[in-house]
């Protein structure tokens, strides 16, 4: 089966949930992030007639908030999950090699080290053997310990008297947002009917059976019902309650845990690699930004979170955790002034015995929670490939003629001719007027896929300047490429995941908001009053995610965070919009 690239605009938004309606479906996939796309790729490369809807955006839950990082887990390795962390480090060579060279890329990584016998050899025989499992695994080879001179080499910011060695390692970094609607793209690419703003309401049911469902098209309010041979529930940490609408038990149970990200501008820490050290609750993380060399993104947090799942709200006390983390290995330290940005994200760990959710199972599980109805649950981004295999496989389970997956061999839109693009990306600026630099920031985007930027920019010249209010950071053409070819339908949806404006600007994108408005306006076909809504709908969200940030606890930070309303839905009620 051959790929023909398709664009993601709200025509083809459109015609997709008209043809879920008007035809019976081999499999419904719900759940727009990484593992539902994952599973419409899945299932549309084994040739079967694909459905996918989203009651938000592609990846505006957990997949657009997490670490940016494809890797094996060095804290799987103290828990002798050797199976777990294999599997991580063959999915991260894929992406690297195969899958998506354009949006994944190798990471250095320091671990300083404070007592140097001790840590030299806890830290330095894991992170050798976790060297030693991922050896040929896309990234290089290329553990060193090294002593304290070369460590401040390295780390000019290590803390003075503090740090007194390190171990040197690679990973690999992802914009996940991007990735993550790339993945459905393709997915679409590959004949799959792909819709956002797409909510489940309710299960169609044959006697015990689910045979499809009933969704309701927030952007006009209609339902429509969606039948299917087979439905999976891959909503993450929605899964509990869509199990609760089909009126059975599967037995799987899933517990969110909250992820907290800080963005800081790069030079508040000096140091030429990203940083990895053990809290007493996790790692730590401090990561180069995959998509700008202007900042550093440090996390996380791992805390029992059981209010709002669309929300998730990062309190002052986890901005003072994180800080403090931090701090441990900084000579200069960090302070509140200095975050850029905030994001939270929800985990969906499968429940398990203990109460501390850092110690809750990353492995996914696959189980039937009816007949005609398969649930996905748990995993870690990582491993999403192998996630979504697993559920298409026990979706067609005892069908015969359904071929096995192929999706260790499918490059996602972009990442054909990315490798020679690069190469050519001095011929390329010279070409197109375009600086270097700029023409680096489009290929790591878009990849081979650059040339439809490329398309716009010549249909309208105007399109090739960059958009001011982002700091410079982005063309006009990607503003509008985020709408004619990659699913937005909001402003929200162009500015914290299309784009990252949201983390990257002091003002969190507000003074961008109306210069996005008149760039996609015209092509979302909003009048006066629907552009208005649209920016006043998205400085809400970021005043309350401000305020949110300054409340003591989780509780009282939630409640912050709901005062703003949403945009999708008639009654356009915050729980269905991010």
């Amino acid at each position: 089966m051959t790929m023909q690239p398709i664009a993601l605009d709200p025509a083809s938004r459109r015609r997709a949930l008209a043809s879920m309606a008007q035809t019976e479906l081999d499999v419904l996939v719900i759940g727009g992030g990484v593992v539902g796309g994952g599973a419409a790729i899945d299932a549309a490369t084994r040739g079967l007639r694909v459905g996918l809807v989203e009651a938000i955006d592609y990846g505006a839950g957990t997949s657009s908030r997490s670490s940016k990082l494809f890797h094996g887990g060095l804290r799987y390795l103290k828990q002798l999950n050797f199976s777990l962390v294999f599997e991580a480090l063959r999915e991260r060579k894929l992406m690297l090699n195969t899958v998506a060279p354009h949006l994944v890329r190798p990471v250095e990584f320091i671990f300083p080290l404070v007592t140097p016998v001790y840590d030299r050899a806890y830290a330095g025989a894991g992170i050798g053997f976790y060297d030693i499992l991922g050896a040929g695994r896309g990234v290089p080879h290329h553990l060193r310990h090294i002593g304290k001179k070369s460590t401040f080499e390295i780390f000019p910011g290590a803390k003075r008297g503090k740090i007194r060695g390190g171990v040197l390692f690679y990973e690999g970094q992802v914009d996940d947002a991007r990735h993550t609607m790339m993945l459905t793209r393709t997915a679409a690419s590959y004949g799959a009917l792909c819709a956002s703003s797409a909510r489940v309401t309710s299960y169609l049911r044959d006697g015990d059976r689910v045979i499809g469902a009933r969704v309701e098209d927030l952007e006009s309010g209609e339902q429509v019902d969606v039948r299917a041979k087979h439905v999976v529930n891959a909503a993450g940490v929605w899964t509990d309650e869509l199990q609760e609408m089909v009126g059975t038990t599967s037995g799987l149970r899933v517990k969110a845990s909250k992820g907290v990200h800080i963005v800081v501008p790069r030079d508040r820490i000096d140091s030429a690699v990203g940083l990895i050290t053990e809290t007493e609750k996790s790692l730590l993380f401090v990561i180069p930004c995959p998509w700008s060399d202007d900042f550093w993104i440090i996390g996380t947090t791992d805390t029992e979170w059981n209010l709002d799942l669309a929300h998730p709200a990062a309190s002052s006390a986890d901005l003072d955790y994180i800080l403090a983390e931090v701090n441990v290995m900084l000579e200069k330290p960090l302070v509140r002034d200095d975050i850029v940005g905030v994001y939270a994200g929800l985990r969906p760990l499968l429940a398990g015995e203990s109460d501390q959710t850092s110690k809750l199972s990353r492995e996914h599980a696959v189980v039937p929670a009816a007949p005609g109805l398969t649930v996905i649950a748990g995993g870690k981004y990582t491993t999403y490939r192998v996630m979504a295999a697993d559920a298409i496989d026990a979706a067609v389970a005892g069908q015969r003629s359904v071929e096995p997956s192929r999706t260790a061999s499918i490059p996602l839109v972009g990442a054909d001719g990315f490798d020679d693009l690069w190469e050519a990306r001095v011929r390329l600026a010279n070409e197109h007027g375009l600086p270097v630099k700029t023409i680096e920031h489009l290929l790591r985007r878009y990849g081979s896929a650059i040339s439809e930027i490329f398309e716009l920019i010549a249909a309208e010249p105007e399109l090739g300047t960059p958009v001011a209010s982002t700091d410079n950071r982005y063309l006009g053409a990607e503003i509008r490429y985020a709408v004619t070819h990659e699913g937005a339908l909001h402003l929200v949806d162009i500015l914290a995941r299309r784009t990252r404006v949201s983390i990257e600007t002091r003002d969190r994108g507000k003074s961008a908001a109306s210069d996005v408005a008149d760039i996609v306006a015209g092509v979302l076909g909003w009048n006066d009053e629907q552009r208005t809504r649209e920016i006043e709908n998205y400085s809400a969200r970021v005043d309350a995610e401000i305020e949110s940030q300054r409340q003591p606890d989780d509780r009282t930070a939630d409640a912050a965070r709901m005062g703003a309303r949403g945009v999708r839905g008639s009654a356009a009620v915050a729980d269905v919009s991010a």
